[in-house]
Order: C-alpha cells, then structure tokens, then sequence
C-alpha cells in the first residue's frame, strides 16, 4: 500500500467518518447533503481538487464497454449524486466513471423522513428514499451549464444517468413517463441507466416482468436510435437481486431483443439476511438494504448474469473490500460500482481496488 493510500485510508476510518457518522445528530441524508454540497464545492477549487487527486489517484487498467472508453474499472453508483451537483467532482476521488440520479421526469420530494438508516454493525444501510430529486431537466440544465455533453470529457470521466419512474405516474403509463426523461439527458449522458429495480416506488419492480420490461426497453432503445441514428447512447438496465432465475432469464431476453447495452446487477434487497443482532430492529424498516448483507446475493446474479448473455455487466452490491471487488470480476462484471463500500470505507477503496485488480 502506497504511503498516499494510507494517509487517506487512516484519516477516513480513524478521523473524517467517525466525525461525520455523528454530526448532523447522526443522520445519515443530511450527511450525505452535506457531502454532496462539499464536494461541488471542492471541485470549483483548483488547489483543493488538485490535493484530492494527488492522494487517491492510482493507476487503473482502461477497459473499453458498450464502446465507452472507460479509464478503470470501478464507478459510483446512482443514487450518491442524484441532482448531479458534484458531477465534476467524482473524477479526483479516483473513480473511472459515475452514475448519476435516479431522476425522474417530474420533480419530487420523495417518501417521508426518517428514510436513510446505517446498519454499522453490518457495514450496510437500509434506504427508502423513493426517487427524491429536482427532475430529468433539471439536472440537464446543470450539466449544460458545467459544459457537460456526450462524449466530450468535460467531466473526466464519462457520466452515465439513471431514469426511474415518477411516482404519480400509473404504471401502464410508465414509458412516456421515462421517455420524456430520456429527451431529457440523453444529450449529457455517455450511457443511460434504466431503474426498473428500486423497492422504494410502489409498482416499480413490475416493469422487470417481461411483457412490460419488452415495451419500455423497446421504447427507450427505438428512441435513442431516432435521436442519433449514427451513435445511439448505450441503454443499460438495472435489476433487482430478488428475482428468481426464470425472471432474470425474462430480463435478458428482453434485453437482448431490444439491443440494450449492458446489464446494472444489482440494485438494493428487500431481504435482511446478513443484519447483525444489533441491528436487528431495522429488519422491520421498509426500504431497501445495501452494503455487506449483499455481497454474496449480488454476486450470485452477477455470475448468473454473465453466464446466461453476452451482454457485459456492470456489478454492484455489497463491495465493500477489494476482495470483493475481485471476486465480482471473477464472477463475471466488466465494470464495478461502489455506494455503501464508499460510505463505510472511503475514496482509499477505490485505489485499493485498482491496486488488486491492476
């Protein structure tokens, strides 16, 4: 471990998270606000984001995936930067990529609060958010601002954007209600993420049955082929580790019919196997669970994924060492992305990752 790695791996776990996890009362969605808001901030500042690059940039090994050239193989999650206010901030954290959002054609507020709860001894947490951002055009206003459009590099790094579905909208009506977020973004972003598998919007998790997955997978790709007929942006779709094999199998075929890019595996369970006795009262927190109880299940969709489609996988889940992260290429993902391992571990396990997987 090179001595940078370690000066930012002990000042996270000994100093910058124990101060975090207890400021604001502990909790967590105003820390994370907090976060978000720094960041922006920092990246705007030459000798501070040239400090945060200095002490986690490690060499990664480019892989190219849905012809997008990525500089290493580990991103963010959706989900960290919904609104993508810290977009240009992610690429001196030493990530290859990040995905931004889930936005939503509407604004909304999203479910009530408290709705973000840690799982500390389970190195997890539990999260019912419910899609909670400013909107599709928002955000593609804010990247237009920053100069942010496909392909250009204005980030550093390519940005993907997941679109969910507006919790007002019925689910019968849940393609034009992603396709007006696909106008939306598609102009800033180098691939398009399809949340179809968050437990957190009523009616969500039907859009993954096949019938429904075909017509709004076929919608979103025949849009992005009108839009730009030469170079259509890469669809990718995300889904849930709860599915049963068979409706993986649906997924795929549908994917694979519609000329989808690549599959996000997976998104947060509804199971709370893996809690530790302690954190046993937030079993009967609706919402869904990240973090460590996941790393085996995600993995297991991961290997079933890769071992049923050509299509490249993007693994997240429940990576929360650099071992894991080993493991989930082993299983088959071309790219990897961290959410709850970046909160417990900081931005010294993105380096690690690259360091083992170099």
């Amino acid at each position: 471990m090179s001595w940078r790695r370690r000066i930012v791996e002990d000042g996270y776990q000994r100093l910058l998270r124990p101060l975090l996890f207890r400021s604001h009362g502990g909790d967590p969605e105003k820390v994370h606000e907090d976060m978000i808001a720094t960041l922006g901030v920092l990246a705007a500042a030459p000798g501070a984001r040239d400090a945060m690059r200095a002490l986690t940039r490690v060499p990664a090994e480019p892989v190219e995936v849905a012809g997008i050239r990525f500089p290493g193989r580990v991103g963010l999650a959706a989900g960290m930067d919904k609104d993508g206010r810290a977009a240009l901030a992610w690429q001196h954290l030493g990530f290859a990529f990040a995905e931004l959002g889930t936005v939503t054609a509407q604004a909304q507020p999203g479910n009530p609060k408290p709705r973000v709860f840690r799982a500390q001894a389970s190195r997890g947490l539990v999260n019912r958010m419910g899609f909670n951002n400013h909107g599709a055009l928002a955000l593609a206003n804010r990247l237009a601002v920053a100069g942010i459009f496909r392909g250009n590099g204005a980030a550093g790094i390519p940005l993907g954007i997941s679109i969910g579905k507006t919790k007002v909208v019925p689910v019968q009506d849940a393609v034009g209600d992603y396709l007006t977020s696909f106008d939306h973004v598609h102009p800033h972003a180098d691939y398009v993420a399809v949340n179809v598998s968050s437990p957190n919007t009523p009616g969500l998790r039907t859009l993954q049955d096949g019938g429904a997955m075909a017509s709004l997978l076929g919608a979103l790709t025949a849009r992005a082929a009108q839009l730009s007929p030469a170079d259509p942006v890469p669809v990718f779709v995300k889904i849930a580790p709860d599915l049963t094999w068979p409706q993986i199998d649906e997924v795929l075929a549908a994917a694979s019919d519609h000329g989808v890019a690549g599959v996000i595996a997976t998104n947060t369970t509804l199971s709370r196997e893996g809690l530790a006795a302690v954190d046993a009262p937030l079993a009967y927190e609706d919402g869904g669970l990240s973090g460590a109880p996941l790393t085996v299940r995600a993995r297991e969709v991961v290997g079933y994924v890769a071992s049923h489609t050509d299509l490249p996988v993007m693994g997240v889940g429940g990576i929360m060492t650099a071992g894991d992260a080993r493991a989930m290429l082993d299983a088959g993902a071309r790219l990897l992305q961290l959410y709850t391992g970046f909160i417990y571990a900081g931005p010294a396990l993105v380096g690690a990752i690259n360091e083992e997987v170099r």
